[in-house]
């Protein structure tokens, strides 16, 4: 799975820099919605439930917002919250570095419409459907903080059905396995004691197309932040990978 957390280490180091926006509370409400329709809108019965209230919490997302969105899911709040539908949208930045986008939209010709914005004002292109998922698998991941015995780990995951891990830092880690394994493996590491401070659906580029001028990094970075500032987007892919000196000196 070498090379499966580029895009990944891209995006932890523009969270030190997007943490002052973080994501807003209607994409977080979206998120809480439509795991609360997918399934029983109870957290302790409902995987994907559960960890879209912890990063609504981790954001300060306050209780009450909360249960009206658990509510909405559930369908026990008169809203149109039943219309969301979940959209995946791919397009093309600068030098041809694909990006695959997650939406949640009671509107499919007005999020078009702001992503076909977003793409053209900043030098890319919206495409049709499948023009780059095709370069993308989707996998399981558990965020492991505190790493003291990488063999611990090893055995842990091994157990947890994981199909690989990566060390992203010194004691941090991800770990990789199939999305119908995802709840198994963070339990399983949980209970040997491991610090999961997330477990998520992520697309997994197969390559990624690396840049190195200062100027396309820093025009690329842009239009993900503006994919990723629009109300109806949850989650943004791609497959850039740039140095972290690069990195450092382009979000500077």
């Amino acid at each position: 799975m070498a090379g499966h957390s580029k895009w990944a280490n891209i995006k932890r180091q523009k969270a030190a820099v997007d943490a002052k926006r973080g994501k807003t509370f209607t994409q977080l409400s979206r998120a809480i919605i439509v795991a609360a329709r997918s399934g029983v809108p109870d957290p302790a019965g409902n995987f994907q439930l559960r960890t879209a209230i912890d990063k609504a919490k981790a954001a300060g997302m306050p209780n009450d917002n909360i249960e009206r969105a658990i509510a909405k899911g559930a369908g026990t709040f008169a809203n149109g919250a039943n219309a969301l539908e979940n959209i995946r949208y791919e397009g093309y930045g600068a030098s041809g570095v694909a990006i695959l986008i997650e939406a949640l939209t009671d509107n499919r010709n007005r999020t078009a419409a702001d992503l076909r914005e977003a793409f053209s004002k900043n030098g890319g292109n919206l495409g049709e459907t499948g023009c780059v998922s095709w370069m993308f698998s989707q996998k399981g991941i558990c965020v492991v903080e505190n790493v003291k015995n990488e063999e611990l780990l090893f055995e842990a995951s091994l157990e947890g059905g994981a199909e690989s891990y990566e060390m992203t830092d010194d004691e941090e880690a991800e770990v990789f396995t199939e999305i119908s394994n995802l709840e198994y493996l963070s339990k399983t590491l949980k209970s040997k004691n491991f610090q999961v401070t997330d477990a998520e659906f992520r697309w997994i580029p197969s390559n990624t197309l690396e840049v190195t001028d200062p100027e396309l990094a820093r025009s690329l970075l842009k239009l993900i932040d503006t994919l990723e500032g629009l109300d109806d987007v949850q989650n943004v892919t791609s497959n850039l990978e740039m140095s972290e000196q690069l990195m450092a000196a382009t979000i500077a």
